[in-house]
């Protein structure tokens, strides 16, 4: 939803478009049918996948709430939530370095094999 917000309010308020159901319908088909052509395109968007999202998704969803939630509530050192939340920070920046590892290992290992639109 960001995205298309940020497109929409782009169109809007730099290039004068009305803003509009149809406006709204182009954009999105548009811009859906865009990020598909590109998933179709490349055969290793599965493995860039893996390679950004070690970066990106790992750590804002598995390790930086729990570092946060330590820093403010500030729990009872070894109680059931402290070691939760180790736990998974723990994992998170596993996670974070394999992802990224994994992902580009299996570019590198299917390179010669890829066939674009076969």
């Amino acid at each position: 939803m960001p995205v298309f917000d940020m497109m929409e309010s782009t169109l809007v308020k730099k290039l004068n478009f009305k803003p509009s159901f149809k406006l709204r319908f182009i954009t999105r088909t548009v811009y859906v049918a865009l990020t598909m052509f590109i998933g179709i395109t490349f055969p290793f968007f599965g493995a860039l996948l893996s390679f950004f999202g070690g970066f990106a998704f790992a750590p804002t969803t598995y390790f930086l709430p729990c570092i946060i939630w330590l820093a403010i509530v500030k729990p009872k050192k070894f109680s059931l939530s402290w070691f939760i939340n180790w736990i998974c920070i723990i994992l998170g920046v596993m996670l974070m370095i394999l992802g990224p590892i994994g992902g580009l290992r299996n570019i590198i290992v299917h390179a010669k094999d890829f066939k674009f639109y076969n």
